[in-house]
C-alpha cells in the first residue's frame, strides 16, 4: 500500500473521530436546551396552578376551603403526574436527538 493511500486512510479516520465528537458535543448542547426548556416550561405550569389555587382559596370561604385543599390535592397528584411525563418525555426526546445526530 502507497504511502499516499495510508495517509488518505488516516486523514479519514481522523475526520471521522472528529466528526463523531461534533456530534456528540452537539447532541449534548441539544439535550442540554432540552432540559432547560423542559424544566422551565414544569415551572411555568407549577407556578400558574399554584396561582390559581391562591386565587380560589381567597375567593372561598370557611366552608369551602375543604373543597379547595381537596383540589389543592388534586393538583399536587396531576403536577407529580405532569412531570414524570415530562421526565420521560425530555429523555425520549434526547435520545432521539443523540440517535439523528450520530445517524447523519
Amino acid at each position: 500500500m502507497s504511502f499516499e493511500a495510508i495517509y488518505n486512510i488516516a486523514q479519514a479516520e481522523a475526520e471521522g473521530k472528529a466528526a463523531v465528537a461534533a456530534a456528540e458535543q452537539k447532541a449534548k448542547a441539544l439535550i442540554a436546551e432540552a432540559e432547560t426548556e423542559g424544566k422551565t416550561a414544569v415551572e411555568a405550569a407549577i407556578a400558574k396552578a399554584e396561582d390559581e389555587l391562591k386565587e380560589l382559596r381567597a375567593k372561598a370561604g370557611e366552608k369551602e376551603k375543604a373543597e379547595a385543599d381537596k383540589l389543592a390535592d388534586e393538583l399536587k397528584t396531576k403536577k407529580a403526574v405532569l412531570l414524570a411525563k415530562a421526565e420521560a418525555k425530555l429523555e425520549k426526546a434526547a435520545s432521539l436527538v443523540v440517535e439523528r445526530i450520530v445517524n447523519n
